[in-house]
């Protein structure tokens, strides 16, 4: 390893113990640190910050940290990085023009798409950055105030899939282009695709690199129906999305009859549950609006593997997906991919019955 990249792997061990211990002040100093250094500041970024994120998301969902301790990370993270952000050399900022950076309504996971605006105003962007969960006709509004060259849209969860095809759509109709990124357009931007995107990144490097090259500074084409996607006809994702509480209910009331450890759960055991379920039934929603059947199981094999990590036992999976396929067994697509995902997490081994432990 060079030393250079012990140095950075250095800082980011210093980074993650100052921001899982709550200090922001060592964080913030980390970075400076850095940057005082000679690191460059879009490599502080993306070097440091971005994989000490991530470790925060890993963590939590191992179960080594708290929701309320990666809420907290997250928060110093952010904060450090504004502090960062002041410190920056100047650069020619507006010289290349405006881009409106924000997040598709409901999606809060924010962190992401500020470093995304950071990278950009480092490479000479006027920002107009709008954070998180951006309602799609305030966002409409001020484009209309505004004039941006380029909208950059942001998702981290897939079930914001639906509400970024509708930002997708809006964005478009105003004759202004959008890239799209984050984890809910697919590893390969696959629903950024689906969604006629004009463009998707991987990452803040690829979006600034798609940006540098120009050929996204052009109007975008005539509105851009969001029926184009024929398989919505059938209007199954309609009717799931629109009965989405009284489907979590009925789960959640014959789930014990089907799982009996469940007679022992604490009531905020049982809120977790009630949760979970409805996770299930928005993933199922959005399955059924991408037509990708491999978005929902992948989800249920996610949920199986969190669930273990906090002593649940994955099988309580294979009920719950039973009593929502008989609530929809008119349904062809929805059946088909509960039953896929069933059978998937059986076939992989998630759902062993000799698990007991019965913690949420």
């Amino acid at each position: 390893m060079s030393t250079a990249a012990a140095a950075r792997d250095d800082r980011v061990d210093q980074l993650w113990e100052a921001v899982s211990r709550g200090d922001e002040h060592t964080a913030t100093a980390t970075l400076m640190s850095a940057l005082e250094s000679g690191t460059p500041a879009e490599r502080v970024l993306l070097d440091l910050i971005a994989p000490v994120q991530r470790r925060v998301g890993e963590e939590w969902a191992a179960n080594r940290i708290t929701v309320a301790q990666e809420h907290a990370a997250t928060a110093i993270n952010d904060r450090a990085l504004a502090a960062l952000s002041l410190n920056f050399a100047e650069h020619a900022a507006g010289a290349r023009g405006t881009v409106l950076v924000a997040c598709v309504d409901a999606e809060w996971h924010s962190l992401p798409v500020r470093l995304v605006a950071e990278v950009l105003r480092l490479r000479g962007w006027r920002v107009d950055y709008l954070g998180a969960q951006v309602p799609t006709d305030h966002l409409i509004t001020h484009i209309h105030q505004t004039g941006p060259d380029l909208v950059a849209l942001s998702s981290t969860i897939p079930t914001r899939l639906p509400a970024a095809h509708a930002a997708i759509t809006a964005v478009q109709a105003t004759g202004t282009p959008v890239l799209v990124g984050g984890a809910a357009f697919g590893a390969h931007g696959q629903y950024a695709r689906l969604l006629s995107a004009d463009a998707w990144a991987p990452d803040a490097t690829a979006a600034a690199d798609r940006l540098e090259r120009g050929t996204l500074l052009r109007p975008a084409p005539a509105h851009q129906p969001i029926d184009d996607l024929p398989h919505l006809a059938d209007q199954e994702y309609t009717m799931v999305a629109r009965t989405r509480p009284a489907l979590v209910r009925a789960v959640l009331g014959s789930l014990q009859d089907r799982f009996p450890a469940m007679a022992a759960y604490t009531p905020a055991q049982r809120a977790r549950t009630a949760e979970d379920i409805a996770h299930i039934v928005d993933f199922l929603a959005t399955a059924l609006y991408t037509g990708d059947t491999d978005l929902f199981t992948e989800f249920l094999t996610w949920t199986a593997d969190i669930l273990a990590a906090r002593g649940v036992p994955a099988h309580s999976l294979i009920p719950a997906l039973d009593i929502l396929g008989g609530e929809l067994k008119d349904f062809d697509r929805a059946t088909d991919m509960l039953q896929r995902a069933a059978g998937h997490l059986t076939r992989a081994g998630r759902t062993d019955t000799t698990t007991s432990r019965t913690a949420r």
